[in-house]
């Protein structure tokens, strides 16, 4: 299995802020097989989420004061400082400036100006997760926001992203791709209005996976809950959304096979 590419504007890495770094982590091993290797007193807590010896995600302690269990998902770039100063320009917000992560890369948290917080990451020696897009796995990149249009109008002016319009039951829903590429291959995530009074802007992950059903029995099983029950959306495939134990939102996906 070859690595992943992640061309500029696509998710390359996401982790997990969590008030119990433990639990969070026995939540996981427990829905999706994960194991959590720490990477030691000098990380802070931080470490990663592995399947078969691959990392798929990274968990840490909350560092912000205030801070709620979210998944934060980070987009590649090759310049942190200037995906930064484009975001500022175009009216999102810096929460922390670029710094450098080691020798691994270097990143920056920003909020887009629908209120969204997100991540960029600039490789060095760490390019993104090892594996995606396989079972339980990170898969799609979801934002849930205040105003579609202008989000995506920020993200096309930090990324060149493209968009198409698409046909999902009850909402309208832009699909989102790279600059580069191939529409529909270079497809990576998608934008949705807020759904209830009590949403704010977010991004939320989803991960592929074999049976959504079973993942909703292992989710109750650990402690976490289930927000939106497993569906069937047409042309899409078999969905269903839940919060872990600390009340972080994530959702599960089972794709339809793409038609050749």
């Amino acid at each position: 299995m070859n690595p992943p590419v992640f061309p500029p504007g696509t998710p390359n890495w996401l982790d997990l802020g969590s008030p119990d770094v433990g639990a969070a982590a026995a939540f996981y091993s427990a829905v999706f097989g994960w194991s959590f290797t720490d990477l030691g007193p000098e990380a802070g807590g931080y470490g990663f989420f592995q399947l078969g010896g691959k990392t798929v995600a990274a968990l840490g302690p909350l560092t912000q004061e205030g801070a709620t269990s979210a998944w934060t998902v980070y987009f590649s770039t090759p310049s942190a400082d200037t995906t930064t100063k484009d975001a500022e320009q175009a009216g999102g917000t810096v929460r922390v400036e670029p710094f450098d992560v080691f020798d691994a890369g270097r990143m920056a948290c920003l909020t887009d100006p629908t209120g969204a917080e997100f991540a960029v990451w600039q490789a060095n020696t760490t390019t993104g997760v090892d594996v995606a897009c396989e079972p339980n796995t990170f898969l799609w990149a979801e934002l849930h926001t205040s105003d579609r249009d202008a989000a995506f109008a920020f993200y096309r002016t930090l990324y060149g992203w493209r968009s198409q319009t698409m046909d999902v039951p009850g909402m309208p829903y832009t699909v989102v791709s790279t600059a580069e590429g191939d529409q529909e291959e270079a497809a990576f995530g998608g934008i949705a209005p807020l759904q209830g009074e009590g949403e704010a802007s977010r991004w939320v992950p989803y991960f592929n996976v074999d049976d959504p059903d079973d993942i909703t029995r292992r989710v109750e099983s650990a402690g976490g809950a289930v927000v939106m029950p497993a569906a069937d959306i047409p042309e899409v495939g078999r969905i269903a959304w839940f919060t872990d134990p600390a009340g972080a939102t994530f959702a599960v996906l089972k794709p339809l096979p793409r038609s050749t």
